[in-house]
């Protein structure tokens, strides 16, 4: 299976795509990175350098693409951070293409837009357009705690509110939502949860909660990139989400334990691909 992969990307450290391509490559699946910036490293350090690509610079890689003749082969287009509320036409352009020549294709969304310790750290106009415009053509779509908040205008603070948001975000378009990194009043201490729901079922796994200095970036690139990958061999979103669950914790423990600024993609590799620790997620 082809991905097209289009995401920001940095030099050094792992946030878009590189922290989705080797975990997708990983996996068995080929990868056609496109980049919407080229950073020397994640924003998260306070200080980079480097281009935000125009849009119609990245349209005119993806067009280069397509004239490989190679798009009814791409089984996935997946997008992250957008640098630029115009990259929103450029990636749904894509996505139509995409699915003119494959009709089975699947559009995956990572609505990137902020995070609960750190506010929103999009440029302006972003946030908006993800809500407006982008996320009703998603076919999955995995917002963290702090984008669900923001896409749905509601607070999550129980299990409940958390699927009648979820729930909320489908009637918009989506065939399944994954909120990650759910932080809910009424879960178990010192636990993080996933949530994972479509029109007909609903997962919920849990695993621990290990804290860090600063914020993992490229976390959420990672875990979309694992819940698509699993979801595309299985079909299966409880599969997808018990995978996912287990390869993030392994990231989490051996990144923690080394004391990393940055994820540990590489020395977890094999855990990416057979995690060693299976959480399961129950039916909510």
């Amino acid at each position: 299976m082809n991905i097209l992969s289009i995401q920001s990307h940095v030099a050094y450290g792992h946030a878009g795509n590189a922290s989705a391509v080797f975990p997708l490559q990983r996996m068995g699946l080929n990868v056609w990175p496109v980049y919407t910036v080229m950073f020397s490293n994640h924003t998260g350090h306070g200080q980079w350098r480097g281009p935000v690509f125009a849009p119609e610079t990245v349209s005119e890689v993806i067009q280069g693409i397509e004239e490989r003749g190679v798009l009814p082969n791409c089984s996935a287009v997946l997008s992250g951070y957008l640098g630029d509320p115009k990259m929103a036409e450029v990636i749904l352009n894509a996505v139509a293409r995409v699915r003119d020549a494959n009709p089975d294709a699947i559009y995956c969304c990572d609505p990137v837009i902020g995070d609960v310790d750190r506010g929103i750290f999009v440029r302006p106009g972003v946030p908006e357009h993800f809500r407006d415009v982008v996320i009703q053509h998603a076919d999955i779509l995995t917002p963290n705690h702090f984008e669900t908040e923001f896409l749905t205008g509601q607070t999550l603070r129980t299990l409940d509110d958390a699927l009648t948001a979820a729930r909320s975000l489908l009637a918009r378009g989506p065939k399944v939502v994954l909120i990650t990194s759910l932080l809910r009043e009424d879960a178990p201490q010192d636990s993080i949860e996933m949530l994972a729901v479509t029109n007909d079922a609903a997962y919920l796994v849990r695993t621990p909660h290990l804290t860090f200095p600063t914020p993992m970036n490229g976390s959420g690139d990672a875990t979309t990139a694992l819940f698509l990958a699993k979801y595309l061999q299985s079909r299966d979103v409880k599969a997808a989400l018990e995978h996912v669950a287990g390869a993030m914790f392994a990231l989490f423990n051996e990144t923690h334990q080394k004391q990393s600024r940055e994820l540990l993609l590489v020395a977890v590799q094999d855990q990416l691909v057979a995690p060693e620790h299976r959480f399961e997620a129950v039916a909510v």
